[in-house]
């Protein structure tokens, strides 16, 4: 485990176990965390800021925030936020970008979290993007935020001239994610993954697959209830 340094950061918490991970990691640097919420008109809107919520009155950030990038929804392109496309029935052997994948969704999502590290003189930024064991979304892969992170460097303030992007998670497959989080104590029952909308998950879109198979490799029963799990999960 690494040691506080008295670091300051920003953590996307979009209310998943990867980014639940993340903000735990997070913590066993940082003194002082914000965790930020954007809302982007995806179909599982609500129940995704409601695992948030949740989130935050466990892990107890010292600032929190949610806000709003409309853009995406209305751009649309996605089938998480134009329901006009289907989700599809996952397929975690699917070579190629799926059409859950919403446009350069994760670059949004940043230049908010820089803004607001800047604001509250945060020297960090941390996403629990995944490269390793994902469903191939472009914006999720390391040399993204390696260019993102010189790209906010080079404009923002002198003062946060050092701010770096912290993925923490992005090595690791889905299992050793649970194991961490199980680790740290992350509550994963307040965790949400899935890309279709109701009270349980759906067992059956990619999200729901990886999330499984993770706990499944972990050996740890996943807390969440289904409407249609695979039989001991992939």
């Amino acid at each position: 485990m690494s040691e506080k340094t008295g670091g300051r950061g920003v953590v996307l918490v979009s209310g998943g176990m990867d980014s639940a991970v993340t903000a735990a990691l997070a913590r066993t640097e940082c003194d002082f965390l914000g965790f930020l919420h954007v809302r982007y008109g995806g179909r599982t809107q609500l129940r995704e800021e409601r695992a948030f919520w949740n989130l935050v009155g466990r892990m107890v950030p010292e600032r929190h925030l949610v806000t709003d990038c409309p853009a995406l929804g209305e751009i649309g392109g996605s089938a998480l936020t134009d329901r006009s496309i289907a989700i599809p029935e996952g397929e975690l052997g699917r070579e190629g970008i799926p059409v859950t994948y919403v446009p350069f969704r994760n670059a949004h999502f940043l230049s908010v979290a820089v803004s607001w590290a800047e604001v509250l003189s945060c020297d960090r930024i941390y996403i629990g993007a995944v490269e390793e064991d994902s469903s191939g979304y472009p914006d999720c892969r390391r040399i993204f935020y390696d260019a993102f992170e010189q790209a906010a460097r080079l404009g923002t303030s002198p003062q946060a001239s050092s701010l770096s992007i912290r993925t923490p998670v992005i090595r690791m497959d889905k299992g050793k994610i649970v194991r961490e989080g199980v680790r740290l104590g992350v509550p994963f029952d307040l965790t949400w993954s899935c890309y279709r909308e109701g009270e349980k998950a759906c067992g059956q879109c990619d999200s729901c697959l990886l999330r499984l198979r993770g706990f499944a490799r972990a050996g740890v029963a996943d807390p969440l209830e289904y409407e249609k799990a695979p039989p001991g999960a992939p």
